[in-house]
């Protein structure tokens, strides 16, 4: 259990996301998690976007940082990457108010009494409200997520959720081994936290209609989704470890050799 007087951080991976981030910011529960104990700190993550996203979630009251290099997963890892060294609990939420912040409590919880490494919001098993999801994207997710299952036993219910929660030791161990820039990041951290032997549970969540246009090409990014899945499935962190351990050294004997 993680002791009272603890701090979360907030991530909100955001392009063009003007008309749901104040929503989103909002309506953040600050009564409820300062009952458990915590602060919260809200990062806002602008992907390049075009609209009025940086200005609107700086207006309520929310840190934001810049990543250039477009693509969900890019914003992600710059995200991770600026979380602070105090922080017990990093929450990722998307900024289009698909995903309830009210609901925040299910995943903090499990992870603040000490059940659970990682909690992931569960669309599948939840709550889909009209409009949100298509068909097609509840099969293609129904089907990434019995590939992991059975490929990877992970115990998860919704592999393409944009609502995670971590112990921030979880981050410190994952962001190393992180690659994908684009959608199928979250893919990528399941299965390698799966490989892990990380800790994770999947909770039900409610998902609504998104605020403004999606980013998201069905069938090109679930390829690249499904590619992801297929490409770590014989991936092993201390394997990992050793050869990017490797090329820091031959980068050090390099640079050595040339000074």
């Amino acid at each position: 259990m993680i002791p009272l007087g603890g701090k979360i951080t907030l991530l909100i991976p955001c392009y063009n996301e003007e008309k749901g981030i104040a929503k989103v910011i909002e309506n953040i529960p600050y009564g409820r998690i300062n009952s458990l104990g915590y602060g919260i700190q809200v990062i806002v993550i602008d992907n390049n976007s075009k609209d009025k996203t940086a200005q609107i979630a700086r207006r309520y009251g929310a840190k934001v940082i810049s990543e250039k290099k477009q693509g969900k997963g890019h914003a992600i890892m710059t995200g991770f990457r600026n979380v602070s060294d105090d922080t017990d609990i990093v929450v990722m939420i998307d900024g289009d108010n698909t995903y309830d912040v009210n609901e925040i409590m299910r995943l903090i919880e499990p992870i603040d009494n000490g059940f659970c490494d990682v909690t992931l919001g569960s669309r599948l098993n939840g709550k889909i409200h009209a409009d949100s999801m298509s068909y097609f994207n509840r099969v293609g997710n129904w089907l990434f997520t019995f590939m992991v299952r059975v490929a990877y036993q992970g115990n998860v219910t919704d592999v393409c959720t944009g609502y995670f929660a971590w112990k921030k030791e979880v981050i410190d161990r994952l962001l190393p081994h992180l690659n994908s820039g684009d959608y199928s990041i979250e893919m990528e951290m399941i299965v390698k936290m799966a490989r892990m032997d990380v800790s994770m549970f999947s909770f039900p969540i409610s998902y609504a209609k998104r605020e403004g246009r999606s980013n998201l090409n069905p069938i090109k990014d679930g390829v690249k989704i499904m590619s992801t899945g297929i490409k770590y499935m014989f991936w092993d962190a201390g394997t990992a470890s050793k050869k990017e351990d490797m090329v820091l050294g031959n980068s050090s004997s390099e640079e050595s050799e040339s000074a």
